[in-house]
């Protein structure tokens, strides 16, 4: 009788077991079909698997979910160094009248700077950007957003801008241990951006595109024993506007670089310098 019990028992104890994981299994088939039709969607499929752990749910990324066409970045910056091309005529009249110098200074070295510590800074806080192709090999964004452009031009000479009823430059009668110019664009660029695929995981990264500014900001500061600080802000014959072609190259997400050239003249009139940057992207498209 009990080797009966004990057979029965086994039985109906395999039989219970059979039938549990057998509606286990039932369900999760259930279960994941009703995931893969989620998926049609964009929404990752997910299964149930028995191991030593006991019973666990697992999460399957969809390799293919559509990428969004419209994206955002925010917060990318942009360290470089400042540089100054110099097209004045220094033998014009005005230009004459403009620089107070002494006449052997009155020459592009009068602006000659310290470009280690001309530094450009750009910070964009948001970036949107709509992708124009997509391929496995290939992608193309085009991209705007807003954000702020930064001139130091740190200057060798110890040149002073003045504001006065006709804007000039002289030449100082003090050392100055520090002597700049900075100058600030609200700035609105827009870039084509592309995206090759080099190798797994690497994709070479390289665009051009322009940028329009306003100038919100101009001011000097300048150091010396015989004065201390001083700053002053003005507009100094400084173009309201500016206008600069830009441009990208890197690997996404290990290293960019950028540069961009400033079409319009940094002076109103007068002085044709227009300046122009090279320096390392941080973030980006």
């Amino acid at each position: 009788m009990k080797n009966i019990l004990s057979t029965l028992c086994v039985f109906l104890s395999t039989l219970v077991a059979f039938i549990f994981f057998a509606t286990l299994s039932a369900n999760a088939q259930d279960s994941l079909k009703v995931k893969k039709q989620k998926d049609s969607v964009g929404i990752a499929t997910r299964f149930i698997s028995i191991g030593s752990n006991g019973l666990t749910v697992k999460k399957v990324a969809d390799s293919n979910k559509v990428e969004k066409p419209f994206s955002s970045r925010y917060c990318i910056l942009d360290l470089g160094i400042n540089f100054l091309s110099d097209n004045t005529n220094y033998g014009s009249t005005a230009v004459a009248n403009f620089l107070h110098t002494a006449p052997q200074y009155q020459n592009e070295n009068l602006f000659s700077m310290r470009e280690s510590k001309s530094i450009n800074v750009n910070f964009y806080p948001y970036m949107g950007a709509y992708r124009l192709v997509n391929t496995k090999k290939q992608k193309v964004y085009i991209s705007s957003g807003v954000g702020l452009q930064i001139y130091n031009f740190r200057f060798n000479k110890p040149i002073t801008y003045k504001n006065d009823a006709e804007p000039y430059v002289m030449m100082d009668s003090v050392h100055f241990s520090k002597n700049k110019l900075t100058v600030t664009y609200l700035s609105i660029p827009l870039s084509f951006t592309c995206k090759t695929k080099l190798a797994k995981d690497n994709w070479l990264v390289y665009g051009m595109g322009v940028s329009g500014g306003f100038r919100i900001s101009s001011w000097t500061k300048q150091i010396s024993e015989e004065r201390g600080k001083e700053k002053n802000h003005d507009p100094f014959n400084l173009n309201p506007f500016n206008a600069c072609v830009t441009g990208e190259i890197g690997i996404d997400g290990k290293i960019r670089l950028y540069g961009s050239y400033q079409l319009t003249p940094l002076h109103k009139d007068i002085l044709d310098q227009h300046p122009f940057c090279i320096g390392i992207r941080f973030g980006g498209i």
